[in-house]
């Protein structure tokens, strides 16, 4: 059974109240903004959310990473499906909720942008790198698993073509997308990063996560304990709602349209 918003939150469901609302975090009410993005801020950019249903991890079950270094046949199919993934990823660009990120960021107000995602459209809406944490990882890249090197995904195709599994051209090492695989240990240095500016902050902004995975679900929370306020955009309902200030259900696209004197400009440099 639906739960009903708590009788002290603001749940806001027009997206003429929604932009009102967002309007203020541009406006310097919050000077240490910290914000979590998951898949929900890229499905309106055309990549699909693999984890609901209809989603490709409801159809073919992830590659677990100690398969991927145990068995030939489990690193052919990771990589036969980063190159599938590849194919959404290539054809999409940042939305109106990307950009308006971007542009808290460069007016000082957004501190930290932790991010669920792995599909690049932070660094391709020009996010400042030095402000961003992935803390799953980045499927548009590889690393090798042994010497820590970057190396291209298109340039590995043939060889998986060829039924082979791609190699460190420098070490031999394996070469794995960049994205934390099932089982695979989380990156604590972006999970530290993430904490401590969860910690400092004065508002925590989730923007289309479901809150359901750990640990990037326990931030909203700390931010709470911590004295910040929440505030949650996302279309539906999750566990932390109760927590929040504000609960926003519109499009996040939508809702950032006009975010900022800077947002329709930038969008062009950016997608033109």
């Amino acid at each position: 059974m639906r739960s009903l918003p708590d009788l002290t939150m603001t749940f806001i469901t027009s997206l003429p109240e929604a932009r009102h609302f967002v309007a203020q975090f541009h406006g310097g009410a919050y000077r240490q903004i910290v914000a979590l993005t998951g898949a929900g801020i890229s499905t309106e950019s055309g990549i699909p959310d693999f984890r609901s249903p209809g989603g490709i991890w409801s159809t073919r079950h992830p590659v677990q990473y100690q398969d991927f270094l145990a068995f030939e046949e489990s690193r052919l199919e990771d990589w036969e499906r980063r190159f599938e993934m590849m194919d959404f990823f290539s054809r999409a660009v940042p939305n109106a909720a990307h950009m308006a990120l971007v542009v808290l960021a460069r007016s000082g107000f957004l501190k930290r942008l932790v991010t669920q995602n792995v599909d690049g459209l932070h660094q391709a809406s020009g996010f400042p790198q030095d402000c961003l944490t992935e803390i799953h990882g980045n499927s548009t890249y590889a690393t090798c698993l042994s010497c820590g090197g970057r190396a291209e995904l298109e340039a590995q195709r043939p060889c998986v073509e060829a039924g082979r599994s791609p190699v460190c051209d420098r070490c031999g090492g394996y070469l794995k997308a960049a994205v934390i695989s099932f089982g695979q240990e989380m990156p604590e240095r972006e999970l530290r990063v993430a904490a401590v500016a969860t910690q400092d902050c004065d508002l925590f902004l989730v923007l289309g996560s479901s809150l359901v995975v750990q640990p990037a679900a326990c931030l909203p929370a700390l931010a709470v304990q911590n004295g910040a306020e929440l505030v949650i955009l996302n279309a539906q309902e999750t566990p932390l709602d109760s927590l929040a200030s504000t609960v926003i259900r519109t499009p996040l696209a939508q809702t950032f349209v006009n975010f900022g004197e800077e947002l329709a400009q930038m969008t062009q440099m950016v997608c033109g």
